[in-house]
């Protein structure tokens, strides 16, 4: 186990430098020129030029990666360009919000996605089954945005149970916090839980035909047993690679959810640093958001480990 953990820590070397250099490359796509946009509408050559200095925008490419690399190393990720503010700053004052919302829709994701998974591939052919790929049918052609303003509609406007936007923190009131959460995780939740279900489906219906399965049931072993027990440890490989990718996808920010409910996570910072072509928070998201990327893959290799026992040789 700490043979395998050591060679896949390894190979998230070299992937993290693959990746910064990528990000700065390609933060260089951007339009515009930023000191441009710092300087104002005066455009005074002498502050246009002071800037470039300040910000190292007058040095190669080169030397400006190896700059932000050393910066990067020792938990300096730049200054906001636009607000003057530390990009770290920015990021831990967002991350909270982003990660909050992001594992409230992937829990509500796997309860709803496995769950109808299973259901689904052990009542194959009966009306279960055709109400769980009816159920995901829906998850995946309705928009977020669509649903979105539904439920707003629905459960802020028609019954006002759950405010239609905003965000408090956990720690300032957690049941506010919840209240203001819920309806985006669920919108977030319910695409996901859609694509979990179709392929919970196809693992558990190619794992119930296997040969083990059949000799357990021959033992005489409790069907829930067999299900759950047998059935269902094998067939979560795929699921926890998929759960990992679209789990990162939300760490990533949900821009159109975030812009209906007035959420300040990391969709927002991302599109407003576009916008205003401030260089140094996207690279910093988009650096944060490839490491949580990378990370759980590392987590779901580990996982696979722990669940699958013949992977551990």
């Amino acid at each position: 186990m700490l043979t395998f953990l050591a060679r896949r820590l390894l190979q998230i070397i070299p992937t993290l430098f693959f990746v910064s250099v990528l990000i700065f490359s390609l933060q260089q796509l951007l339009p515009g020129d930023p000191a441009l946009v710092m300087a104002g509408e005066e455009k005074d050559p002498a502050v246009i030029a002071q800037i470039r200095q300040q910000y190292r925008l007058d040095q190669p490419l080169p030397v400006q990666y190896v700059y932000w690399v050393k910066g990067v190393l020792s938990g300096d990720l730049g200054e906001s360009l636009r607000i003057k503010v530390p990009v770290k700053d920015l990021i831990l004052q967002k991350l909270p919000v982003t990660i909050q919302l992001a594992t409230m829709a992937i829990i509500i994701a796997l309860l709803i996605g496995i769950t109808a998974g299973i259901i689904s591939a052990v009542k194959k052919g009966t009306v279960w089954d055709y109400a769980a790929n009816l159920f995901a049918l829906w998850g995946i052609s309705t928009p977020n945005f669509w649903l979105g303003i539904m439920l707003i509609f629905l459960f802020s406007i028609k019954l006002g149970w759950l405010p239609p936007s905003g965000y408090v923190s956990l720690a300032e009131d957690w049941r506010a916090s919840l209240a203001a959460t819920i309806m985006p995780a669920f919108v977030l939740g319910n695409a996901i839980a859609a694509i979990l279900m179709r392929h919970t489906r196809a693992a558990m219906l190619q794992v119930l035909e296997s040969d083990y399965i059949r000799t357990a049931r021959a033992k005489g072993l409790v069907e829930r047993s067999v299900i759950l027990k047998h059935a269902m440890r094998n067939a979560l490989t795929p699921v926890i690679t998929l759960g990992a990718l679209e789990l990162g996808t939300l760490l990533s920010g949900a821009v159109l959810t975030e812009q209906i409910f007035t959420i300040p996570g990391f969709g927002k910072l991302i599109v407003d640093a576009v916008f205003n072509r401030d260089y140094a928070v996207v690279q910093g998201v988009v650096l944060v958001t490839a490491t949580a990327y990378i990370t759980l893959n590392l987590l779901a290799d580990l996982a696979y480990v722990l669940i699958n026992p013949r992977l551990r040789s």
